[in-house]
């Protein structure tokens, strides 16, 4: 505890200040008492060292050196009030409560140091998937730190409904299920070109899903449609015209919403003039326009009329207000209403309601200013580019620019140690000094062994960082640590919260083994070989060796599928494992599926490639290679029964129809249209 040092230094600072002055004033009193006569200056001219002239020397020096004490003090005090200030400037303060909170910390000068505190992030007004009524609140939220609630989540460009981030988390990991149905088993050769499909999910995306992962489920589960049908309850049936500083923002998050509840279910769809859309996402509105099948695009109030009067129930229509004819915008509005869907004019209307948009989403009546103000997502134009590319058919040309994906890594084999960073207070102990065996499990849950037994780890986000260190043997830096285990949120404000951390784990590992395991060298973490046992580098070395064998493949092969016992970090929705988690799955049924096309024996090959289906259930490939050998043994009425089981399995999954069209067809199960998704 550092308060009762820091009491006892403020006592010896006050005791230095306030006790010479005393001991002074009280044995020889004040250092001057008037100026000296003539007769006193001639008398010391003519004897200046006495004992008068000595005493008075003495006390001025020792006034002096008070003095120059008081001064140090003083400065010192002024220049931490101002490193203070400067502190509480940088800090975000969305509510009246963080500010109350850091103003009392930084009242206390002497007694608290200057170090942020990382607080708990402001909770969302409420509201439900789209927008519900609640009192007006026009504070702008700070976007800074991600804030999850039952009702929303708060990123660093924008605002989601809860219901709204749970669907954009289904449609993301829907995403993973379709690249693997999608995935082919090919041969394991060495320096294999990356998956073009095993890119990461786009930064917005990949925040969602962190924000979402430890976040405690809401009451009752949400349904795009529900989200979608709360959305055109709170418009108003005659449309709806927008101004203020979240017209954009509001339209982007009106255009999300939309299109994620048309993603699964065909009938709430947008439909969304030219100029719109233009206004909305910027340079990528056409490219992105034409990969969303759920959207329309009309090149203007009159085309739109046409389009829904000419379509079903539940159209939402998004015009820009600039140019828009009145009596086009009234008609528009009574079609749109009689279809059950809304009109929304971002800028104004010209006929019509006109509502004042909040940047924090609150839509607010000017004609009602007592009435409560719904809340609606919010997107700036990066979040939303990135949030629709994860609903969007692929790109036809090459991919956009993502993050890279980490390839499987080459064999792991212990080598000489990294220099390891100094640790104050704690005494070198050679290697040789330690006999307890270290073992990382990441394949299944992930759990650390010391002799078998495994070490109880405190915080959620050390055991990721052991989990994304064994699936990067050479190491990751700071800036890779942080944008992977807390995804969305500003380094400056993770660092210390990383350092703690891996200080807090570095701890326990050592007083349990005595072994410093996470090596640091020139701001790059990574585990020492020499002392801990990983199982995914034991399978990064099985596909290795199985890529450069030649001769004896089948015992390579096997040797892959006996190294995996589970997938990565089974059960864990941190958002970088999808890709390290995918790139290892399909290594592993390549060497199931290569087995079974070694075998001569086909019930040697069911067995062998029914293995790799139990490892992917998803897989069409192979499905399709166990439906062909159960027909080639003469077993159709298994067959048959795989490929129902499998379509059951999509259809569970959210895989059906409207995703991708699967079909038996001559023992196969085949696709009629293209995936999808990028």
């Amino acid at each position: 505890m550092r308060w009762p040092r820091q009491l006892m230094s403020l006592l010896v600072v006050l005791a230095l200040l306030a006790g010479p002055p005393a001991v002074l004033l009280f044995l020889i009193g004040p250092p001057v008492s008037g100026w000296p006569r003539t007769e006193q200056v001639r008398a010391w001219v003519q004897q200046p060292l006495t004992e008068e002239t000595l005493t008075a020397a003495l006390t001025i020096g020792a006034w002096l050196l008070w003095l120059l004490l008081a001064y140090t003090v003083t400065v010192r005090a002024v220049t931490r009030l101002q490193a203070t200030a400067v502190w509480l400037r940088q800090v975000p303060l969305p509510t009246p409560w963080q500010a109350t909170a850091s103003g009392m910390a930084g009242a206390a000068v002497f007694g608290v140091t200057t170090h942020p505190v990382t607080t708990a992030a402001p909770q969302p007004p409420p509201s439900s998937a789209a927008g519900t009524p609640e009192q007006p609140a026009d504070a702008t939220p700070t976007p800074d730190d991600r804030a999850v609630s039952d009702d929303g989540v708060l990123l660093p460009g924008g605002w989601l409904p809860r219901d709204t981030a749970e669907s954009v988390a289904a449609a993301a990991a829907l995403l993973w299920l379709c690249r693997r149905r999608d995935y082919r088993p090919r041969p394991l050769i060495p320096n294999a070109p990356e998956d073009p499909d095993t890119t990461w999910l786009r930064p917005a995306a990949a925040a969602v899903q962190a924000a979402l992962a430890d976040a405690p489920a809401p009451p009752t589960a949400p349904t795009l449609t529900d989200s979608f049908s709360t959305l055109i309850g709170v418009l108003p049936t005659g449309g709806l015209g927008l101004t203020g500083p979240g017209t954009l923002p509001i339209g982007r998050g009106l255009l999300l919403t939309a299109l994620l509840a048309g993603h699964r279910h065909p009938t709430p769809t947008l439909i969304v003039t030219r100029a719109a859309l233009t206004d909305l996402l910027g340079t990528d509105a056409e490219p992105l326009g034409e990969r969303l099948p759920q959207l329309t695009v009309a090149e203007d109030p009159g085309d739109a009329i046409r389009i829904v009067e000419g379509a079903g129930p539940q159209r939402m229509v998004i015009l820009a207000g600039d140019n828009c004819d009145a009596n086009d915008v009234t008609h528009l509005a009574g079609v749109t209403a009689a279809n059950g869907g809304r009109l929304v004019v971002l800028g104004g209307r010209p006929t019509g309601q006109t509502w004042h948009a909040a940047p924090t989403g609150h839509l607010h009546d000017p004609t009602h200013p007592d009435n409560p103000a719904p809340r609606l997502c919010v997107l700036d134009q990066v979040t939303a580019v990135d949030l629709l590319t994860v609903i969007a058919h692929p790109e036809p040309a090459t991919p956009s620019p993502a993050p890279p994906r980490t390839p499987l890594p080459p064999a792991v084999t212990p080598g000489p140690r990294l220099p390891r960073q100094s640790t104050r207070g704690t005494p070198h102990q050679p290697p040789a000094a330690s006999h307890h065996r270290l073992h990382l499990r990441v394949l299944g849950e992930p759990t650390l062994l010391i002799d078998g037994e495994p070490l109880t780890i405190r915080r959620s986000a050390a055991v990721q960082v052991l989990a994304f260190l064994a699936a990067h043997p050479t190491g990751a830096d700071t800036r890779e640590l942080t944008a992977a285990i807390w995804p969305g949120l500003p380094r400056s404000s993770l660092t210390g919260r990383l350092y703690t951390t891996l200080s807090d784990l570095r701890g326990a590992i050592r007083s349990a083994s005595g072994l410093h395991v996470i090596d640091h060298t020139d701001d790059r973490y990574r585990l020492n070989p020499a002392h801990v046992d990983v199982d995914l580098w034991h399978l990064h070395t099985a596909v290795h060796q199985a890529a450069m064998t030649v001769t004896d493949t089948m015992t390579a092969w096997r040797a892959v599928r006996d190294a995996y016992p589970a997938d990565l970090a089974a059960g864990r929705t941190w958002p970088w494992l999808d890709p390290i988690r995918e790139v290892t799955r399909r290594r592993v049924i390549d060497a199931c599926a290569a087995l079974a096309d070694s075998e001569n024996d086909p019930r040697r090959a069911l067995v062998l490639l029914q293995g790799g289906v139990d490892i992917d259930p998803y897989n069409a490939d192979l499905h399709d290679r166990l439906a062909t050998t159960l027909t080639a043994l003469g077993d159709h009425e298994a067959a048959d029964q795989l490929r129902n089981r499998y379509l059951r399995t999509l259809a569970q999954a959210g895989i059906d129809d409207e995703t991708r069209d699967h079909r038996a067809t001559s023992g196969t199960i085949t696709s009629r249209t293209s995936p999808s998704h990028p």
